[in-house]
């Protein structure tokens, strides 16, 4: 059985240091990589702060740079986002202001296509099994339901 390398604070902060720059990292994923690596609790709250102050890690930042990231490369929905930041336990007031990096004309836009898209890819369907399958899909990827229908009575006249 092989056992775990122990880090010394220095060491373990360098480490830290490296795996937030490389990307925008919530406090929940730092605390389980510090875990991971058999920190103790007080390394852990000592490398947080540090984390923090140096400006490597930052909440808001993360949640923003994951909103527009999920909105604009997966196509999510407000609702997925939000469900997706709650998981990752980011306060309601960054998550609100992360929403705020999702544009309303952009997302209105970006539901209509991925709506056509899908519904290109469901041809040949009974029109109502067409309905069902493209509200599940919209719903899945975490658009408002409300939109959703708007969207399918506009598809669907």
């Amino acid at each position: 059985m092989r056992s775990r390398p122990s880090y010394t604070l220095t060491e373990a902060t360098r480490k830290l240091e490296r795996y937030c720059a490389y990307q925008d990292r919530c406090h929940q994923e730092v605390l389980v990589k510090l875990k991971e690596m058999g920190m103790i609790p007080e390394a852990i709250d000592q490398i947080m702060g540090h984390l923090i102050s140096g400006g490597f890690l930052n909440e808001e930042r993360f949640a923003r740079s994951f909103a527009r990231g999920k909105f604009r490369i997966k196509k999510w929905g407000r609702v997925r986002i939000t469900r997706e930041l709650k998981k990752r336990e980011i306060s309601p007031y960054i998550i609100k202001l992360a929403l705020e990096e999702v544009e309303d004309q952009e997302y209105s836009d970006a539901l209509q296509a991925l709506a056509r898209k899908r519904l290109s890819q469901l041809k040949g369907l009974d029109p109502r099994l067409q309905k069902k399958k493209l509200y599940d899909y919209l719903l899945y990827r975490g658009w408002e339901s409300s939109r959703v229908y708007d969207q399918l009575d506009e598809l669907f006249p």
